[in-house]
């Protein structure tokens, strides 16, 4: 992310002079998906891409704003009436609403941003600019009022009340709280988190992208959902206190495995796995245990494929060149169906990998996959 060239498109477009410049990461989630609506653990971390932004108050009522990447300018007011239309607009229009809901002063002002988060590759560029736009609003307007978790829920509600996507708090949280050398385990029932070392000496994270995202993903999001709450209400009736897949065990769904579907005793059967592995990656972290990191996520990408059925031929594809190179960790990354699948690659590997998925996925599938080496950063911050 480029401090310089943001300033000199925003003094270009506004009136010359500078204002505070604000920084917010992308993310990855190491291992965890499709546990956040089962009251599981997930294991994000900040990168080392996200989004920059520079803003000045401008003693008006209004927002003028310029992307610098879609080369495009919007203003809009504050009230409720005033959402513009432009849909990254919203974004930033949204973040400014549920600053005023939450008690601060927001008035007009300038703005330009930039990012390098790559669209669509699942390392969430849209929390990277709520969560910048959100950091920024508080210190300018705020005076520091709201603290993180308050700043990562205006992301969520962003997403929830202006731009019509019910996300989860995962990539505002892991955006907001970020640190460099560390990932964060996220208890999505009780929102309590903790941080753990990662600094993978002689590894390095990369992830690859298929370049496809499969059409129904939504719908089949939907159906998971639907029959984990299924198998969450028949081992109730014998376990009460069960609330969440993430209360069970596999005993437990042995149990009711002849009064639910088999597709729903899959699906549940990779939630409860996919639970204890991330409980297994933290005390591997802790050991500096690499290894045992990387059989997890090789674990988790089968339970995504062959039990939950959110993987994709492609993604299959690239896991299995993974394992053919001997890279240590890979899997699917995110909801499934398309993005990308995360690896942790010895550095004496990468090379080897790297060239090796690429030619073998361009013979396969005529294009190549896309390749973005990310490096665990810090959060959202001022720059200067």
């Amino acid at each position: 992310m480029d401090i310089e060239y943001v300033r000199s498109r925003f003094i270009k477009h506004f009136d010359g002079l500078t204002g505070s410049v604000y920084a917010s990461p992308g993310r990855i989630n190491l291992i965890g998906e499709h546990t956040d609506y089962n009251g599981g653990f997930v294991f994000p971390g900040a990168i080392d891409k996200g989004m920059i932004a520079e803003l000045r108050p401008n003693g008006t009522n209004k927002v003028r704003a310029y992307s610098i990447d879609m080369k495009d300018y919007v203003e809009f007011g504050l009230n409720e009436e005033d959402a513009p239309r432009t849909s990254w607009a919203r974004y930033i229009f949204g973040v400014c609403r549920e600053m005023i809901k939450r008690g601060v002063d927001v008035k007009g002002f300038n703005t330009a941003f930039a990012g390098d988060v790559p669209l669509g590759a699942g390392m969430s560029s849209s929390a990277a600019l709520e969560s910048t736009y959100a950091y920024a609003l508080n210190d300018l307007f705020g005076d520091n009022k709201i603290d993180k978790f308050e700043l990562a829920k205006v992301g969520q509600a962003t997403e929830h009340n202006y731009c019509g996507v019910k996300c989860g708090i995962m990539d505002q949280f892991a955006s907001v709280f970020g640190k460099e050398g560390s990932l964060i385990r996220l208890d999505c029932r009780s929102l309590e988190y903790q941080y753990f070392p990662f600094n993978p000496q002689g590894y390095r994270l990369v992830l690859l992208d298929t370049v496809v995202k499969h059409e129904l993903a939504s719908s089949a999001y939907n159906q998971r959902r639907q029959s984990c709450e299924n198998v969450v209400a028949a081992i109730k009736q014998h376990h009460p206190k069960v609330e969440f897949l993430r209360d069970a065990d596999m005993t437990m769904l042995e149990d009711v495995k002849n009064q639910v579907s088999a597709e729903d005793y899959m699906r549940a059967e990779y939630v409860i796995g996919e639970v204890q592995r991330v409980l297994d990656v933290c005390q591997a972290l802790e050991r500096d245990d690499y290894e045992t990191v990387g059989a997890k996520m090789y674990e988790t990408h089968y339970g995504m494929s062959k039990l939950y059925e959110v993987s994709c031929e492609e993604l299959d594809f690239l896991n299995d060149i993974a394992r053919q190179c001997g890279v240590t960790g890979s899997r699917v990354m995110g909801g499934g169906f398309g993005g990308c699948t995360i690896n942790l690659v010895k550095e004496e590997l990468y090379d080897t990998f790297v060239t090796r998925a690429k030619e073998a996925y361009k013979e396969k599938y005529g294009k190549l996959p896309k390749v973005y080496d990310v490096v665990i950063a810090d959060g959202s911050r001022k720059l200067c």
